[in-house]
């Protein structure tokens, strides 16, 4: 779970429906260009907008292509409640190396009641567990302790950590060495919690840019640390036009610039991105390059 892995679009064809073709040629794209791993059925790839054989066709291609080139596959998967979060995991855990299961939304249960439905989650599958916390959208913040024990649970590998700032919990999580591996989710924060101490991230800007993401990992590891902020500084404006409007709106349109999906297109509620954004991203990825 080391390193960048790229959080997929899931792209559709004009009338409307999953677009294997492109998916495969994008998965392709970001592991021979550097990327450490995939993930598929996140917030990036629309999940919540797909239905079951949608969902079914993504993991299907997603694990072929980690399948041939020897790279984990990290799968969504996660609901607002317990029962249908276990629904869900049981269901998607054949095809995953891990699953990234969101942290309870809305609800905003107790500490306790989170940690415990990780461990619920954890007992009904074989694979291990990445809480993907996410306060901002969630609606649930949790303290380091908390993360702590998340972390302590045998069924959790890791975490996708995405607190929208490098805050005290993110410090204190950091500093804490668990062992347990931390990914950034946040994809202008990649290169300040590498240099903290995270073990990799998950980005969906590295969809278009994976070997930028990965020679920035290298970077770090390899304690280059002008290249590092080089690259970081280059990004950064990348990042903040793919994110300008609700995602994967930009993210696809860029994509689809590049060749590496077919079409744009996005699912309702979201809405085709405005064409500023999209020129100031594709200007600023041609720029990092």
């Amino acid at each position: 779970m080391r390193g960048v892995h790229a959080s997929l679009v899931t792209p559709f064809t004009s009338s409307g429906e999953v677009d294997a073709k492109s998916l495969e040629r994008l998965a392709v794209h970001c592991l021979e260009n550097g990327a450490d791993g995939l993930v598929a059925l996140g917030t990036t790839g629309e999940a919540a907008l797909l239905d079951d054989a949608e969902r079914r066709t993504v993991l299907e291609v997603c694990r072929a292509v980690s399948i041939q080139h020897g790279t984990p596959l990290i799968v969504g998967a996660g609901t607002m409640g317990t029962a249908d979060t276990i629904r869900e995991a049981r269901e998607r855990a054949p095809l995953a190396d891990a699953l990234l299961v969101v942290v309870p939304y809305y609800l905003r249960p107790s500490d306790e009641g989170v940690v415990d439905h990780f461990a619920a989650v954890g007992a009904a599958v074989d694979v291990p567990l990445l809480p993907y916390n996410i306060p901002y959208r969630t609606g649930k913040h949790l303290s380091a302790e908390t993360l702590v024990r998340l972390l302590s649970l045998d069924c959790v590998a890791g975490m996708k950590h995405c607190p929208g700032a490098v805050d005290h919990d993110t410090l204190a999580l950091l500093a804490a060495r668990t062992g347990k591996e931390i990914l950034c989710g946040d994809d202008m924060y990649v290169y300040p919690m590498l240099q903290l101490g995270a073990s990799g991230g998950i980005a969906a800007s590295a969809c278009l840019a994976p070997a930028a993401y990965a020679a920035l990992a290298r970077a770090v590891r390899d304690g280059n640390a002008a290249r590092a902020l080089a690259l970081h500084n280059a990004l950064l404006p990348m990042v903040e036009a793919l994110f300008a409007e609700p995602s994967p709106a930009v993210l696809k349109a860029c994509l689809a610039a590049e060749g590496l999906i077919d079409d744009p297109a996005v699912r309702a509620p979201l809405h085709a991105p405005r064409p500023e954004p999209v020129a100031a991203a594709l200007r600023a990825f041609r720029t990092a390059l």
